[in-house]
């Protein structure tokens, strides 16, 4: 048997071509993923973020350049091992015309531990958390939704919009606001041709609050709350996806308050709820529940129309890593990619 061991190489380009940008199949996948996390079928040590800016060196509110490594183990039909390592720079688009997140994904083979392949993980990492709110929606958001609400008119809001729209496919209208306006034109223009909708840019994030049946805030706030108390109309669904993005009685005054994970949410101390339970605002049993438990049937989703639900999510590797298997397996069979020699012998065994 050779000793030689080569790494599958997966370009941006490579995991298109492999499937990247196909919304449906990672809402599929990131659905998969969590009814194994609902039954603790997965291993998922708490993210490791990399921070060494001074708040002093920051403009007032802005989040801190780091990265971020995040590993897990997923089972079920994956029986997968890998990481994530995810850089967050907020100022890159408007200064270096680069975009704010760029990431790696790598698998190791789970019987022998060797790296199997190194891929972009810029489009999947943008992709599955875009799937993440889209399940949300599937079991959380009324079936009847037909407007959507996003602040922010970043790369993140794109894929929540196609993940809501996998979700509900009904919807035919979507509001957007951006402190920067010409970036909320830009992704009117985009994402109403790319979606066949009626996307209109707002004024004001209270506007798009206000009017939303499904409501998104994606931004990189870290000071000043967004939405406000009386804003949410009731029966909406919120997809809470960044930091501290509304007021504590937002939370407060919502029927339903659910996460993908609550140790890593309070471990993160990232978004509103995680800030209100430091706070000793918001209690362990204020919680309804985790995602993975209502995928499962082990607690109901949505139960009235009338319920006001959020959900803050915090992200998990383990959808990075169950996506990013997905589409090494398409590569191999597409012959997509290029194998990278690690060794032809080990220097010790």
């Amino acid at each position: 048997m050779s000793d030689k061991v080569e790494v599958l190489w997966l370009s941006q380009n490579d995991v298109i071509a492999a499937g990247g940008l196909d919304m449906a199949a990672v809402v599929s996948t990131v659905e998969d993923v969590f009814r194994l996390h609902g039954n603790a079928d997965y291993v998922l040590p708490t993210k490791i973020s990399l921070e060494w800016q001074k708040p002093a060196d920051l403009p007032p509110g802005e989040q801190k350049n780091h990265v971020n490594f995040m590993p897990g183990y997923v089972g079920g039909p994956f029986q997968t091992i890998g990481y994530k390592a995810i850089a967050s720079f907020p100022r890159n688009p408007f200064q270096h015309n680069l975009p704010r997140a760029s990431a790696l994904i790598v698998l190791h083979d789970i019987e022998v531990g060797l790296p199997l392949a190194v891929m972009d993980g810029t489009l999947i990492s943008t992709m599955r958390t875009g799937a993440v709110s889209g399940v949300g929606a599937k079991y959380l958001a009324r079936k009847d939704v037909r407007r959507v609400g996003l602040i922010g008119a970043g790369v993140q809001s794109r894929t929540q919009l196609m993940a809501l729209k996998v979700a509900r496919p009904g919807i035919s209208q979507a509001m957007v606001f951006d402190i920067r306006p010409e970036r909320a034109a830009a992704f009117a223009a985009e994402m109403s041709r790319k979606l066949e909708m009626d996307i209109q840019v707002a004024d004001s994030a209270e506007g798009v609050a206000r009017r939303a049946e499904m409501l998104v805030t994606a931004t990189t706030n870290i000071s000043e709350p967004i939405i406000r108390q009386g804003w949410l109309a009731a029966g909406t669904y919120y997809a809470h996806v960044s930091a501290y993005e509304c007021e504590y009685d937002v939370i407060r005054q919502a029927d339903k308050i659910l996460v993908d994970s609550w140790a890593l949410v309070k471990a993160r101390m990232y978004s509103t709820v995680a800030l209100m339970w430091r706070d000793g605002r918001f209690a362990d049993d204020d919680l309804y529940g985790e995602l993975g438990e209502v995928v499962t049937g082990k607690k109901a989703g949505r139960e009235t129309a009338a319920e006001t639900i959020i959900f803050s999510p915090i992200g998990l590797a383990l959808h990075d890593v169950a996506v990013a298997h997905r589409i090494y397996q398409t590569a191999k069979a597409k012959g997509l990619g290029q194998k990278v020699l690690l060794w032809d012998e080990p220097v010790w065994k």
